[in-house]
């Protein structure tokens, strides 16, 4: 967990590269026709997820960068580890089909 907070908090560089790889993966299953639009909705929310994840961190940064105390991680990490596993479980499901 401690390498988690390292690579990602306050670095929404890194937390972007994360929204990136999930649009692509997304974009690769949906428009292949791998799986159904629906199948691969998930994907794309946690995509979507990431990307306010690092626009949020981004204004962070910007607003208070001697922010310490992120009580505000309490919330956002388990959304986004449920969302992202969702979508890839989802994803993995529809693909085995």
């Amino acid at each position: 967990m401690a390498l988690l907070a390292e690579v990602l908090v306050g670095q929404p560089g890194h937390i972007l590269i994360v929204a990136l790889v999930l649009l692509a993966g997304w974009s690769l299953l949906r428009f292949s026709g791998a799986i159904s639009r629906r199948s691969a909705r998930p994907l794309l929310w946690a995509s979507l997820a990431w990307g306010m994840y690092a626009a949020w961190e981004a204004l962070l940064q910007l607003r208070t960068p001697e922010a310490n105390i992120r009580v505000d991680l309490l919330l956002i990490w388990p959304l986004l580890g449920a969302l992202t596993l969702y979508g890839l479980i989802r994803c993995a499901i529809a693909v085995r089909r």
